[in-house]
């Protein structure tokens, strides 16, 4: 059972990060060969780098929507370069499936794939988890207590504001 932080915690990330999400969707579930390479070529990629913190991420957490047959990964990284060195390195397992897919599975339809990028500049973010595990941005990066970073979600961007409701936890 994952270790429970009482109380309000909010992620604590120094500098500029990128936070990746990558997924894909199965369009036709039935074509189980047409898409099944892809759903298993997350698992070496994500082992590979945290094995090997030098390469620049940080974490991740993995979501499933079963209304759309899609999972999704969303990733931290240290810097888009980091994330873009890992994607097209010959040596790690991300270009393999990339061209796999392209081989293979692009031309079905039967398997969707996507991924959105997002370059946060340091200290334009903001995070707050209530009796939670270390999760999301705070796994990957550390967490503080909340107070010591503001209030409120705007006060911890650097804004003014009161809480709209009594916190007491």
């Amino acid at each position: 059972m994952a270790n429970i932080f009482l109380g309000r915690y909010a992620a604590d990330i120094q500098g500029s990060f990128v936070v990746f999400l990558i997924g894909m969707r199965i369009n036709r579930l039935w074509r189980v060969p047409d898409w099944w390479s892809v759903a298993v070529a997350m698992a070496p990629m994500l082992r590979e780098l945290y094995k090997h913190p030098e390469k620049g991420f940080l974490g991740a957490e993995l979501f499933f929507s079963f209304s759309n047959w899609a999972p999704m990964v969303v990733q931290y990284w240290k810097t888009f370069d980091d994330l873009d060195r890992f994607a097209r390195n010959q040596d790690d397992p991300h270009l393999p499936a990339w061209r796999d897919f392209n081989r293979k599975a692009a031309r079905t339809g039967s398997v969707g794939i996507w991924h959105e990028t997002y370059l946060v500049a340091a200290g334009r973010y903001e995070a707050v988890y209530g009796n939670m595990p270390r999760f999301g941005l705070a796994k990957a990066a550390g967490h503080v207590t909340a107070t010591s970073r503001g209030e409120t979600a705007r006060t911890r961007l650097g804004g003014e504001s009161k809480p709209a409701v009594e916190i007491t936890y």
